[in-house]
């Protein structure tokens, strides 16, 4: 018997084997019930079977209880049909019981057989057809591997930042020594800064007053070009370089030999202020006690990379916390600014690894509302890498002493361009709550902050600063690569600070031509130094 159903669905033609047609029509004209009807429920039922057969198969692939097709669909669809989500792809409990399970770095020692790619373990896992309890062992125990290795990669990587950045590079070496030979042979290195019809600008007011303190004379030279040669009013711009006793001469001579009329330019070493050479000086007593703190506190840098415990963030902190700069005489001057010019209202504090790409005269015009620093904040803005510094993250708020006396969401604010009202400052007591946060942080072994001279500056300022715009001073470019160069290039003074500073061979290549311009590469002192501007 032969069927045959008509394209429409509406006829049915029944033909009998020997040859006797009878033909069976069937005439749809009922509402409730139609052969198309019946043909789309068997293909319904037909797709239902086959999902019935893929659950089960996934709940046994799974490790679950064993259950008839009929009940793992049950199984799977009540969540549904009670309007509950259905949770998919759930983690075997016995994978999580074994991931929690501690692994020591003793137990992945001298082991060989631990897969080092994503590719040998799953190569391994299809060919050892691993459980689920297997699977999550594999994967531990590569995993934890990974992570060792990452974290050794990394304070190594902390370690040799911190030799680069810490040690002089032979070029700027060979630059003190040249100029130091130069200054005695050579009468135009040893010239008189300022020349003495000069000397009066560097006390009157009505100048642009800016102070550098550096024992760097390649950085020195940096800024104080970058200075002048951006100003609208050069012959207005005195710029009054501080240095040390053992970087004066080559900083007198570098001056002498290359300068920067119509500026006035000061080279003063610290041995030539009175002040500092009558009786106990608090900078000095407080380097003295910050570095012997320091010396037991810390234990030197191989101590520090030898925790096997610590997070490298907490290694690379300490690292920095050895480096020379934050014991620098240079890096404590700031705070005796109203003692170092005391005819002076007002200045400029500029560090050594900036650069300045506009006239700065406008600072001047700015209203400090009796305030005495004026300074970007550090907490607001489009990179959250760097401008997102608040007092927490400079402060240890862990002790009472920092909690009861500072709000930790306070916004931190920058040093490296700093506008100072001097006047306003000599009515203030910011110096000697500068030194007595030092001593504080002495007596505790240096947990209420263990680097820079930032944190005692944020709290010594506190209640007298200006909010300047952003435009005035772009930083971090000194420890991360994030800030492209156009961005930079549209900032007034853009901050190298951090460990990749412009003039070592870590500094990253696309910001560091920002200060290399700055850089004469015919100079005779440069190019016999080897120093390249590229």
């Amino acid at each position: 018997m032969q069927l045959h159903i008509s394209p429409s669905l509406r006829q049915v033609t029944v033909v009998k084997g020997k040859g006797l047609r009878e033909f069976i029509k069937v005439k749809v004209g009922s509402r409730r019930f139609s052969y198309q009807m019946m043909f789309y429920s068997l293909l319904f039922f037909t797709f239902l079977l086959r999902l019935v057969f893929v659950l089960s198969t996934v709940d046994t692939i799974d490790g679950a209880s064993p259950c008839s097709s009929l009940a793992c669909l049950g199984k799977r669809l009540k969540p549904k049909l009670l309007g509950r989500r259905v949770e998919t792809g759930n983690v075997p409990e016995a994978m999580y019981q074994v991931l929690e399970q501690p692994l020591s770095e003793e137990e992945l020692k001298g082991r060989s057989d631990i897969p080092q790619t994503l590719e040998d373990f799953m190569s391994e896992v299809k060919r050892s057809k691993s459980d689920a309890r297997e699977f999550a062992q594999k994967l531990k125990e590569m995993v934890t591997l990974m992570e060792q290795r990452t974290r050794t990669a990394k304070i190594q990587e902390y370690l040799y930042r911190h030799v680069a950045s810490s040690s002089i590079p032979k070029q700027l070496h060979c630059l003190a020594l040249k100029l130091a030979n130069e200054h005695p042979i050579n009468a135009a290195a040893r010239l008189q800064l300022p020349e003495a019809e000069l000397v009066p600008t560097l006390v009157e007011n009505n100048y642009f007053h800016f102070v550098l303190a550096s024992d760097n004379v390649l950085a020195a030279s940096v800024v104080a070009k970058s200075l002048v040669q951006n100003s609208l009013r050069p012959h207005k711009i005195v710029l009054h370089i501080i240095t040390d006793r053992k970087t004066y001469f080559p900083m007198q001579a570098w001056f002498s030999l290359h300068p920067l009329s119509p500026a006035v330019i000061e080279v003063k070493a610290l041995h030539h202020f009175d002040w500092l050479s009558k009786g106990k000086v608090p900078v000095l007593e407080a380097m003295e006690k910050d570095q012997r703190v320091r010396s037991q506190f810390r234990g030197g840098s191989s101590v520090i990379v030898a925790n096997n415990n610590e997070n490298p963030v907490v290694v690379a902190a300490k690292l920095q916390a050895l480096s020379p700069k934050y014991n620098s005489m240079m890096n404590h001057i700031r705070i005796h600014l109203p003692e170092l010019f005391p005819s002076l209202n007002k200045v400029v504090f500029l560090d050594d690894d900036v650069v300045i790409q506009t006239d700065l005269s406008p600072l001047w015009d700015i209203d400090m509302d009796g305030k005495v620093n004026g300074a970007v904040e550090t907490c607001r803005g489009e990179d959250k890498f760097v401008m997102s510094k608040k007092f927490k993250s400079y402060l240890n708020f862990s002790n009472p002493i920092i909690a009861t006396n500072f709000d930790p969401e306070e916004c931190a604010w920058a040093y490296g361009m700093n506008v100072f009202d001097l006047a306003a400052w000599r009515k203030t007591n910011i110096t000697s709550t500068y030194y007595h946060w030092l001593d504080e942080n002495l007596k505790s072994d240096l947990s209420l902050w263990q680097l820079g001279t930032l944190p005692p500056g944020l709290i010594a300022f506190h209640g007298h600063v200006q909010t300047i715009d952003p435009f005035w001073h772009m930083l971090g470019l000194g420890y991360q690569e994030i800030t492209s160069f156009s961005d930079a290039e549209s900032a007034a003074v853009v901050h190298f600070n951090g460990r990749a500073k412009p003039w070592l061979d870590i500094a990253f290549p696309h910001l560091r031509p920002l200060w290399a311009k700055y850089l004469d590469s015919s100079d005779r002192f440069i190019k016999s130094c080897h120093i390249r501007a590229a």
